[in-house]
């Protein structure tokens, strides 16, 4: 009787030593379909509160509840089996304080069974992150550009442009490496800044509108698949998902108002 061999995720710790070995894949994932398809190739997968713009026609992030992340979260947990599952922690679930933000990261933890928490922010958040890990919850940090910031940004716009900048950015990474982060998102970063980093810091950068010298990269896999009518100017289209899904929507709903439907001995014979 042949034994079944139990697939292992991929863990933070593994993770963590990818640093400036072979580089990381990851994409995001919202629903437990695509997150199968994806669990093939990606070293972890990310829930990202992109989902509220992606899915459910927000206008940013910062709309996301912390309710909606679990329910996603579990979805693609229940997905997977060998990838590092990532939930990002949504805007006014961890700005408040280290306490508040371990009871929410706890909540995401325990709810979806997922193995890291991301939130957002550098210098000013490496209290938190230090509280989290070393309260047991894994932290991913995230600089540069940062969605749930981006109305006091003044939009999604390209950090580090203006050479003048780099240093707070650069301080941004040490703190989240010094707090205990495993490793870190880079996100619309000018390429001579996000290598800079890469070399500076020990633990993972994972790139996105960062360069590919980044030690890994992450996208939002329905930017990547042609899903939406617009996609960053960073962002390599690999699909033509969206009009294909308008093409077949078009020819079912033809065959309806002509009656050419395929019957009932054809779709059950």
């Amino acid at each position: 009787m042949s034994k079944q061999i139990k697939i292992r995720r991929t863990t933070v710790p593994q993770i963590a030593a990818r640093k400036g070995a072979e580089p990381i894949v990851s994409l995001t994932s919202y629903h437990a379909h695509t997150a199968a398809i994806v669990d093939k190739y990606a070293d972890f997968i990310l829930v990202g509160d992109s989902l509220g713009m992606v899915m459910h026609g927000m206008e940013s992030t910062v709309g996301v509840p912390l309710e909606l992340m679990i329910m996603h979260g579990q979805a693609v947990v229940r997905g997977t089996e060998k990838s590092l599952i990532v939930v990002d922690m949504p805007f006014g679930t961890y700005e408040e304080s280290p306490g508040v933000a371990f009871r929410n990261a706890a909540k995401i933890m325990k709810e979806t069974q997922c193995g890291a928490v991301k939130l957002e922010g550098g210098a000013r958040m490496a209290e938190t992150i230090r509280f989290l890990t070393e309260r047991g919850i894994p932290v991913m940090a995230h600089i540069g550009l940062t969605p749930q910031s981006s109305h006091v940004m003044g939009g999604f716009k390209t950090q580090g442009r203006d050479e003048d900048g780099w240093a707070l950015i650069e301080a941004d990474a040490q703190a989240v490496a010094e707090a205990g982060a495993f490793a870190v998102v880079l996100e619309g970063m000018v390429e001579p800044l996000a290598a800079r980093i890469t070399k500076q810091i020990p633990i993972p950068t994972i790139g996105i509108g960062a360069s590919a010298e980044c030690d890994g990269q992450i996208l939002v896999l329905e930017d990547m698949l042609g899903l939406n009518e617009w996609t960053p100017k960073f962002v390599k289209v690999y699909g033509d998902l969206g009009p294909a899904i308008e093409r077949a929507v078009s020819q079912y709903a033809d065959e309806v108002k002509d009656r050419s439907f395929p019957s009932e001995d054809q779709v059950y014979r």
